[in-house]
């Protein structure tokens, strides 16, 4: 009898304790997450429509999104990479973007573009840097870095970048090469064809070079 009453003391004490424990360690555990570093969301293998006030404005494909309300500046993150198609009010494609990494910064309406970014301008036009800025509130694209500039009528090289977000006004801060091509008259392939002009073997423009789209021209 006396072992028994005392097992039974023993498992009343034991329930009173065990489920105290539990509780400390929830509320332990609870006082160490911080929810401005918690994704809200995380979306693996995504490819989706963004529209703005019912309007498709572009497509966003990438292997692992991130979303971060609670943050003190709340955004999205692509950290293995992103592509993006940019349409017109026809929904046809007007211009691609491709980066190792991105994100989004919601409120400010700002992109960050990091690594190996490429944007894209229909028809052919190429623009290729380490990082760029699009401010979709003030429809501009910006870097500091460095940028190579392909068109159909020419090569531009050089520091700094300013354009607005059709890309059909923009210019290079700091020229590094420059020269006029004609792409008509080289094929795929054709070994040939010239490479871009560097700092080194042509005289660097000493101001700005601006660029403005023939607004004819398609």
């Amino acid at each position: 009898m006396r072992l028994s009453a005392w097992a039974f003391v023993t498992l009343t004490a034991a329930s009173l304790i065990l489920p105290s424990c539990r509780e400390d360690k929830k509320i332990d555990i609870a006082s160490r997450l911080n929810p401005k570093k918690m994704a809200t969301m995380t979306t693996v293998n995504v490819a989706t429509l963004i529209s703005d006030s019912g309007v498709i404005q572009y497509k966003i494909v990438s292997p692992l999104w991130t979303v971060y309300d609670q943050a003190d500046t709340p955004y999205w993150n692509f950290p293995k990479g992103l592509y993006l198609q940019k349409y017109d009010p026809y929904f046809h494609v007007i211009a691609t973007v491709a980066a190792d990494s991105a994100k989004y910064f919601k409120n400010q309406k700002l992109w960050r573009l990091d690594g190996n970014v490429e944007l894209t301008k229909a028809p052919k036009d190429v623009f290729l840097s380490q990082q760029l800025f699009w401010d979709q509130g003030r429809g501009k694209i910006y870097s500091d870095s460095f940028m190579h500039i392909e068109t159909e009528t020419h090569v531009l090289e050089g520091i700094g970048f300013e354009s607005n977000e059709n890309l059909t006004s923009y210019r290079v801060i700091e020229p590094q090469g420059i020269f006029p091509v004609n792409r008509a008259d080289f094929q795929p392939g054709d070994s040939q064809a010239p490479e871009p002009v560097s700092a080194q073997s042509s005289p660097a423009p000493k101001e700005a070079v601006e660029v403005k789209a023939d607004p004819n021209k398609k």
